[in-house]
């Protein structure tokens, strides 16, 4: 059932995304930023975290994750060191995944050329 849910969760994400960038005039992305913004504000307010509790990967993985994963560290930050929390947390929290990000940005750029 795990992987259903996961499944379903991360669709309905999916389906989300592809009805804004067809039914508005938003680019990808806008629609980048506002669902990495949606999963922060989702997360602050205590409910993403049924999301994830649902949907595990399906819920972590797509762009409300990162956001939910940046107000996550940003809340155990400020519980263990205070208000410097507020700067060290989302960025400790999210440092792999941004590692991963860069480094396959600049190997994939090394390997193929754009069309210009």
């Amino acid at each position: 059932m795990q992987f259903f849910w996961a499944f379903v969760v991360g669709g309905i994400l999916a389906v989300l995304a592809q009805l804004i960038v067809d039914l508005t005039k938003l680019t990808s992305a806008h629609v980048m930023v506002l669902f990495v913004s949606s999963g922060a504000v989702l997360s602050g307010l205590g409910i993403y975290k049924y999301i994830v509790s649902l949907g595990g990967a399906g819920a972590t993985v797509p762009l409300p994750g990162f956001g939910h994963a940046l107000v996550e560290g940003i809340v155990k930050a400020i519980d263990k060191d205070g208000a410097v929390g507020i700067l060290t947390g989302g960025l400790t929290a999210t440092s792999l995944g941004i590692t991963v990000a860069i480094l396959m940005g600049y190997i994939i750029a090394l390997l193929f050329n754009p069309k210009g």
